[in-house]
């Protein structure tokens, strides 16, 4: 499969189920929702609770451009820091879960869509989808995270031996520090991108993994090394459809630029269309998650079905239930002897 028709097919199911970009744009919603009522409520609750009022924020800013302990402002303010703390803390726990959940729902959907294309959008489909890959895409989330803490130490070390040979190249010569400087920040920028490139890889086609062959999380992660490793076209495919995606990220804040430049006009026109940005932002999403879904299947030579119906079968005439061995052995026999016993008559 070439990649244009990956994006083509991945463009052409997102806009057969575009009921997902709909779900996706409630859970922003929801969040939205979710962030007053955890965080929004607990802390005027608080205000009110420690006899604050609104009047204090000013006076904590210039508190804090005062005085030189910090020390003073966690001791005064220690309840109000520890409220705050607490419902973010329990609101991100809220959101992952239900991004979780919807993306699972949205991925299971899109995989079902791919091995059978008459597969329609169906509600209790995407619950039941949701539901069924919630914990392992957990599982694959810690994982993920481990790895991406990993890169990030690893980014720190080379940072750090940067800093450390520019500190003696500059006892030898400036202009060798900073020629080194340069060369060695490119060099950092580089590792550090593709790092995270193929971490961000790792994770869809992971996830593609644990959709479409039901693999576990560790398991799908290492097989998806072992895949990306065999077939390095699949990840050149995420980074078109990255680049894609950050290229058109990146049109929609320009065009949004001029609309905060304007009085009061602006700030009526930029509400709509963050709200169009968001909802775009989302369907592209969805496009890149299909796009690599599809050209995962086409590719990983292993795909088994799981429980999902798959292209191309056809159902048995007369009966959806297939025959056992020894149905088929008494079959068989019967349909040898007819010849036999023609041939004694």
């Amino acid at each position: 499969m070439t990649y244009g028709d990956a994006i083509k097919n991945g463009f052409k199911l997102i806009n057969k189920n575009w009921q997902l970009v709909l779900i996706q744009f409630g859970m922003m919603v929801v969040n939205c929702i979710g962030f007053f009522v955890f965080v929004g409520i607990p802390l005027a609750v608080a205000f009110v609770i420690f006899g604050l009022d609104l009047t204090e924020l000013t006076e904590l800013k210039n508190l804090m451009g005062t005085v030189s302990d910090p020390a003073e402002i966690i001791t005064k303010y220690f309840g109000l820091i520890v409220v705050l703390l607490v419902s973010f803390v329990f609101y991100l726990l809220v959101a992952t879960a239900v991004g979780l959940y919807v993306f699972g729902g949205s991925a299971g959907t899109i995989g079902r869509a791919i091995r059978d294309s008459s597969d329609k959008f169906n509600m209790n489909t995407f619950f039941s989808e949701g539901k069924r890959l919630f914990w392992p895409l957990i599982g694959f989330t810690a994982i993920i995270g481990i790895i991406f803490l990993g890169v990030a130490f690893v980014i720190g070390v080379f940072a750090g031996g940067i800093g450390v040979v520019i500190s003696i190249a500059k006892g030898y010569e400036t202009t060798l520090a900073v020629v080194l400087g340069i060369f060695l920040s490119l060099l950092l920028f580089c590792i550090g991108l593709a790092l995270i490139i193929f971490s961000i890889a790792l994770t869809l086609y992971g996830t593609a993994a644990i959709v479409i062959k039901g693999t576990k999380p560790w398991q799908a992660t290492k097989d998806t090394v072992k895949y990306l490793y065999r077939n390095p076209a699949a990840l050149w495919l995420y980074c078109i459809a990255f680049g894609g995606y950050f290229l058109a990220t990146f049109l929609l804040i320009l065009l949004g630029t001029p609309f905060n430049l304007i009085p009061i006009i602006g700030a009526i026109i930029a509400i709509p269309y963050q709200i169009f940005s968001y909802a775009f932002q989302s369907y592209l999403g969805l496009v890149i998650v299909a796009v690599i879904f599809i050209y995962y299947c086409h590719t990983e030579a292993e795909v088994k079905p799981s429980g999902i119906p798959v292209e191309g079968t056809e159902p048995v005439s007369g009966s959806s239930i297939p025959l056992s061995g020894t149905s088929q052995n008494r079959a068989s026999a019967q349909g040898l002897s007819l010849p036999e016993k023609e041939q004694n008559l």
